[in-house]
């Protein structure tokens, strides 16, 4: 039997295996994180994202038990990972932040811990409060998420561990090139959010006929173009079959003539980056403020007893 894409790991720069295929939360309520946690792990999946900026962490932290308990996994079978909050950064914050992150999904460890943003006077000291917790033991790996060249090579002058992960937009239509390339050279994994690219992919003619020549949808030939890049993918839904396809990638190979028809959409355009945020000097900004998502069924999900 082949090995499946959900059994594939990757070996980050401090020797970390690290699933490079997983799923993904953002927006989705605490049910709606809960319910798809559980059918992915039921599946076969091992890499779970989160962050305490989509507010479903307790629904995660829910749905890893009742997965464990209902597959028969350890804890040592799945890889986590959250992120520093925006709200939350500085040094002392991001310490006691991480605790309750720990408490609302329901784990004495994490696998992998990413500072969110890079919010301008303060993701330094963020750093070093991420490094503190690594040298702890309480996290296996730590990254970051949305940091550009400069960006990268600051927190490599000033801190003492280096980044394993960055966490990017990536997909079809923003490639990172020249950041990618530069992630390579120092073994630093690029990990995809936004991996679909949305609907200007997603309905893209081009992307289509490629789909349609190997009989997949365009999502699975998307997410395979995400995976022969070399970006570890972690593609969000809520219904079972989509989990279930979005991982069946590993039967078919784009060839170089269809990677370049995709490679050539690409455009560098993030659809959200540093000028949006309030925090972020020196850019004309609409002001965008962090806000931790605001769901009703948050406190049904932090008491949740496991069935």
């Amino acid at each position: 039997m082949e090995k499946s894409i959900l059994q594939e790991t990757t070996k980050l720069a401090n020797g970390v295996e690290m699933p490079v295929f997983g799923l993904g939360v953002w927006k989705s309520s605490n049910k709606e994180a809960a319910d798809s946690v559980q059918v992915a792990i039921k599946n076969g999946y091992r890499l779970i994202d989160t962050a305490k900026q989509y507010g479903n962490q307790p629904g995660v932290g829910y749905g890893i038990q009742q997965a464990l308990k209902d597959n028969r996994l350890n804890r040592k079978d799945l890889f986590i990972t959250t992120k520093v909050f925006n709200g939350d950064q500085g040094y002392e914050t991001t310490l006691k932040a991480f605790e309750e992150q720990l408490k609302q999904l329901r784990l004495t460890y994490l696998d992998l811990l990413l500072i969110h943003w890079p919010v301008d006077g303060k993701y330094v000291d963020t750093w070093h409060a991420v490094e503190k917790l690594y040298r702890e033991g309480k996290v296996r790996a730590i990254g970051i998420s949305n940091f550009n060249e400069e960006k990268i090579q600051e927190l490599l002058e000033s801190g003492t561990v280096m980044p394993q992960v960055n966490q990017m937009e990536f997909n079809p239509l923003v490639q990172e090139e020249s950041l990618f390339t530069y992630m390579n050279g120092i073994g630093m994994a690029m990990e995809a959010w936004g991996p679909l690219g949305g609907g200007e992919a997603l309905s893209n003619p081009a992307v289509e006929k490629i789909a349609q020549a190997h009989d997949k949808s365009v999502a699975q030939v998307i997410l395979r173009f995400d995976y022969q890049m070399g970006a570890i993918t972690i593609p969000k839904s809520a219904h079972e079959e989509r989990i279930i396809a979005n991982s069946q990638i590993d039967d078919f190979v784009l060839s170089p003539d269809e990677v370049a028809e995709i490679k050539a959409l690409n455009q560098e355009k993030h659809s959200i980056w540093y000028p949006s945020f309030a925090w972020h000097k020196g850019s004309e900004t609409t002001g965008v403020k962090d806000e931790v998502s605001h769901w009703d069924d948050v406190e049904e999900y932090l008491n949740k007893p496991v069935q």
